[in-house]
Order: C-alpha cells, then sequence, then structure tokens
C-alpha cells in the first residue's frame, strides 16, 4: 500500500516537472502558471468548492471504471450510462412533481436505473450471445449519444428554446449548494463508501476482486462467474448513471446538447491512473479536476493558452501509468533489502 503512494506521488511530481519544462521551452514561467492553475482551483472557498463540484462526475465514472476493471468486466460505457441516467432523471423531474423530500431521492434512483438498464444490455448481449462487453459498451455509448438528441430535439424539447435542450425539471429536484458546495458531493461520497463496503468488506465483492484477478480460480472455488459478471456490470451503469442525474439535478436543471462532455471517458483515464482503486480514483478524480478547474484562470492570468493543461493531463497520464511497475519493482526491491539486512542483524 505505502509502495502505491509513494509511485502516484513521485509520478505526479515527475509530470509536473515535465509540465514545466514544455511550458520554458514555450516561452511560459511555470512558476507563475502552476500558481494560477491552484489559485483557481484550490486556494479559496469559491473555487475549492467549483472544484469539488467539477470531481462528482469524474469520481463517480471514474469509480465505475475502476470497479469494472478489478472485477474483470471491461465496460467502456459510461459515457453511453451517463447520458442515459442524466436522461431518465431529466424525464423524472419533468413530470414527477412532489415534496424535495420525495423528488430527490426518486431522481436520483431513477438515474441509477437509467445507467443500470444500458449497461444491463451490455450484459445481456454477453450472456446470451458471448459478445464481448468491450466492443457491446463502446458501441452503445453512440447509440445513447444519438438517443439522447432525439429525445432532447423531438418529445422532450423545450418548445420555446432556441437549440435542442429540454425545459428544466421541477424545482423540488433542484439539489442546493451547502456553505458554498454543492449537495452533489455528499451523493459522490456515500456512493464512494457504498462502493468500498461493497467490494472490500462484503462477500460479493471479494467474490468480483477474485473473478477480476483469476477467473478460472473463482469458477472452481465456487463462484457464481456469470452471476458476479451481470452484477458488475448493473452496479457499475449505475454509477455512472448517477453521475449524469446528479449533474443534471445540480445545475443546468435541463438536458443541454453535449452535457456528457468529456466527464466519463475523464473518469475513465481516472481510473486508469487510479490502477482501479476506490480512494485513489477520488483523490486523483479530485486532482485532475483542479487542473480543469484552474485551466481558464491560468489562461487569464498568465496567456498560457488553455491547452496546455490537456498536455499536462496527458503527460501525467503517460508518466504515472509507464513508471508505476518501474517504482513498485524498485520500492520492493529495496524494502527486501531492508528486511534482510534486518534479520541478518
Amino acid at each position: 500500500m505505502r509502495n502505491k503512494w509513494v509511485s502516484g506521488i513521485t509520478g505526479v511530481l515527475i509530470a509536473l516537472l515535465i509540465g514545466a519544462l514544455i511550458m520554458l521551452v514555450q516561452g511560459f514561467n511555470p512558476i507563475a502558471v502552476y500558481s494560477a492553475l491552484f489559485d483557481y482551483s484550490l486556494f479559496g472557498l469559491y473555487p475549492l468548492a467549483t472544484t469539488a463540484k467539477n470531481a462528482v462526475p469524474l469520481v463517480l465514472t471514474g469509480l465505475s471504471a475502476s470497479i469494472a476493471f478489478a472485477s474483470g468486466p471491461v465496460n467502456l460505457g459510461q459515457p453511453g450510462q451517463f447520458l442515459i441516467g442524466a436522461l431518465f432523471a431529466t424525464i423524472g423531474g419533468l413530470y414527477i412533481h412532489l415534496p424535495a423530500i420525495l423528488e430527490v431521492p426518486i431522481l436520483v434512483l431513477l438515474a441509477m436505473l437509467g445507467g443500470a438498464l444500458w449497461s444491463g444490455v451490455a450484459a445481456l448481449l454477453r450472456m446470451a450471445f458471448n459478445m464481448s462487453e468491450f466492443i457491446v459498451t463502446l458501441m452503445l455509448n453512440m447509440i445513447a449519444d444519438f438517443f439522447t438528441a432525439w429525445a432532447i430535439a423531438g418529445p422532450f424539447m423545450d418548445k420555446t428554446a432556441f437549440s435542442a435542450m429540454t425545459p428544466q425539471i421541477d424545482p423540488a429536484a433542484w439539489l442546493p449548494d451547502i456553505g458554498g458546495f454543492s449537495t452533489t458531493i455528499l451523493f459522490m461520497l456515500v456512493a464512494l463508501a457504498i462502493s468500498w463496503f461493497v467490494f472490500n468488506r462484503w462477500k460479493a465483492g471479494y467474490e468480483w476482486r477474485l473473478s477480476g484477478q483469476n477467473s478460472l480460480f473463482a469458477r472452481l472455488g465456487g463462484c457464481n462467474i456469470d452471476k458476479n459478471y451481470v452484477a458488475v456490470m448493473l452496479f457499475t451503469g449505475a454509477l455512472a448513471g448517477l453521475a449524469g442525474g446528479l449533474l443534471v439535478m445540480a445545475g443546468p436543471h435541463r438536458f443541454l446538447k453535449g452535457l456528457g462532455a468529456n466527464y466519463a471517458w475523464d473518469g475513465v483515464m481516472v481510473a486508469i491512473v487510479a490502477n482501479n482503486g476506490l480512494i485513489a480514483t477520488l483523490l486523483y478524480g479530485f486532482f485532475f479536476s483542479a487542473i480543469q478547474t484552474g485551466a481558464l484562470g491560468m489562461e487569464l492570468i498568465t496567456d498560457v493558452p488553455n491547452e496546455i493543461s490537456q498536455v499536462l493531463q496527458a503527460v501525467m497520464v503517460l508518466v504515472i501509468v509507464a513508471s508505476r511497475e518501474a517504482m513498485n519493482v524498485i520500492l520492493d526491491r529495496r524494502e527486501a533489502k531492508r528486511r534482510a539486512k534486518e534479520r541478518a542483524a
């Protein structure tokens, strides 16, 4: 565990150093750039609150990918599950009118149901026709994109709008801010806690992890591989759908064209960098959110183009992933030498 944290922190520092060298070559002052980047994302109540709110979809879709990858299924359908979850929450918010204490949980459940149903399609095709979820989930992303675009430009379109979007959902379903921080953060933390408990303390989570490490051993040990596969697909789809629903409920309170942006793919990237660790997904999700949030302030203050933040993210992914195994080998050897010396003494 300690080795993972050391290699992760080392990878981030090396990536920041490489990013600084890139800036120097381009004629920018890296100290000023990093100062502006983090001033507008971490230092101050509003920047910190914005970063935390922007981290919610990254963390939830990252958890979806992390749990799927660690359990065996290659679920790359987070973008589609995100959109379907957002659409389900939006439709619920348009036609359900209840007090907030009832409407908010209903829309949250609808968002999770939408994501789970969309991932369930891939699970059904795998179980019925042995179709790879890797391909199916990728194709379902495109279908979800076109389907939601048709829905908000057709049956659910706001007739008073000049572009494709739905009307605003019932105000009772709007998620408020508390102390300047979005309440979506609370939903994210609850989802993280449940995911951690299921994955690390529940029998089902143990079987999921065992299946991800060695499916043959898990099958011989009595695990129901097919049942666990379906459960993982539904669970991870629900997490991605929750991310989409919370985004709608926190604002803009309607389904807009381009709502998904790159949240889900960035979440997959976070899962890869976190090496499928759930707590690491939370931390890396927040860190990447800080880079994305502070990019605008960085551009305003230092005239550095916003694209440098994307370059910085790409460098971090490459460095952290590429150096992880090498760092682990070095640290394991050092630990082995230390123990050998202690035994000899």
